[in-house]
């Protein structure tokens, strides 16, 4: 009876998966397979190893991991830091508060913030540094996704670190172990599934950016996810702006599967 009663429950969710998840999946495999004219063809995947798609893979891998590599170096000392607040739920709902507001409008305050006459420049002037070509760039695309992304990050890790049990840390320092060995030895060991779950939040997304490398690096930044949206939205060609969706995907169920293994027994 119990049995039957979590297969009612169940249902919903079944549903759900499969029309939101498996049948968009599908749906992409098939028009991979169809050329700009409607004829079934494996043009698409010939094409998608060519030299131009293999560079663009290796920006979005390099500009993802970039990305993912400064939201750590900056969410792992903000994350410890909250847990020893006393107010950490406010910090935490103030640093949470940003991923409320639509993407599209937080796009748009960075184009007046690093803008030529925006507030960055204004205080290069003050600072007598002159103003800068700073819209446009690498440093303003990178610096506008580690702070979308960022709550992503901190999330995951406070949590892991808020699990950690205090004793053990206190016998690593009662043991004389220094505060960097125990955080090499404890510390980060023990919280690293939420180092993991935080970099595939951060990395999986960065892979398939396309709307900020148009907005904040106009385009500087070629990335799979650009390469999406024009073959969808500009040439038309349904069916080579899928092929490399089923790229990204494979490469992203790759990355989940490596960064959901657990060391066994080291």
């Amino acid at each position: 009876m119990k049995s039957r009663t979590r297969n009612i429950y169940l249902i919903p969710y079944v549903l759900w998966i499969v029309l939101f998840v498996v049948a968009p999946i599908v749906l992409i495999v098939y028009y991979s397979f169809f050329d700009i004219e409607g004829h079934f063809t494996l043009g698409n995947y010939r094409h998608f190893f060519t030299v131009v798609y293999m560079r663009m893979t290796l920006s979005s891998f390099w500009y993802a991991l970039l990305i993912t590599a400064f939201c750590l170096l900056i969410s792992y000392p903000t994350a410890y830091l909250l847990t020893k607040t006393k107010h950490k739920q406010l910090w935490l709902l103030l640093i949470i508060l940003p991923t409320w507001i639509n993407l599209l409008l937080k796009a748009y305050a960075f184009i007046g913030i690093f803008g030529t006459y925006g507030t960055a420049n204004s205080l290069l002037k003050l600072l007598g540094i002159g103003a800068k070509q700073i819209l446009f760039t690498d440093f303003s695309f990178i610096f506008v996704s580690v702070y979308i992304f960022i709550p992503f990050m901190i999330l995951p890790i406070f949590n892991s670190l808020e699990e950690l049990n205090p004793s053990l840390v206190d016998a690593s320092r009662d043991l004389g172990a220094s505060a960097w060995t125990t955080f090499k030895r404890v510390i980060f060991p023990l919280t690293i599934d939420g180092v993991k779950s935080g970099c595939q939040a951060v990395f999986i997304p960065a892979l398939s950016l396309f709307m900020i490398t148009r907005l904040i690096a106009g385009n500087r930044v070629i990335t799979l996810g650009t390469a999406i949206e024009e073959h969808f939205l500009v040439t038309q060609d349904w069916g080579m702006g899928s092929t490399i969706a089923v790229f990204l995907i494979i490469l992203m169920a790759i990355i989940m599967a490596v960064t959901g293994l657990r060391k066994r027994g080291i």
